[in-house]
């Protein structure tokens, strides 16, 4: 069965439309959004074991943010 475009693009019309096809983009960006924040925060793990062990501590951050 060979689509045309104009089937292609009412199907496409059909999907976008229907709520299961929405619900579950939805699903997936909600997922994507809590990975990237995994990431995010792995990353200042990382960091802050490399500013720990250059000696760095909150309370020098805290002094430098006063000023």
């Amino acid at each position: 069965m060979k689509l045309t475009d104009a089937a292609v693009e009412a199907e496409i019309e059909r999907l976008r439309n229907d709520y299961n096809v929405k619900l579950a983009k939805k699903e997936e960006a909600i997922r994507y959004r809590r990975r990237q924040y995994l990431y995010c925060l792995r990353v200042y793990e990382r960091k802050g074991k490399e500013l720990a062990a250059a000696g760095v501590t909150m309370d020098m951050l805290e002094n430098m943010e006063a000023i």
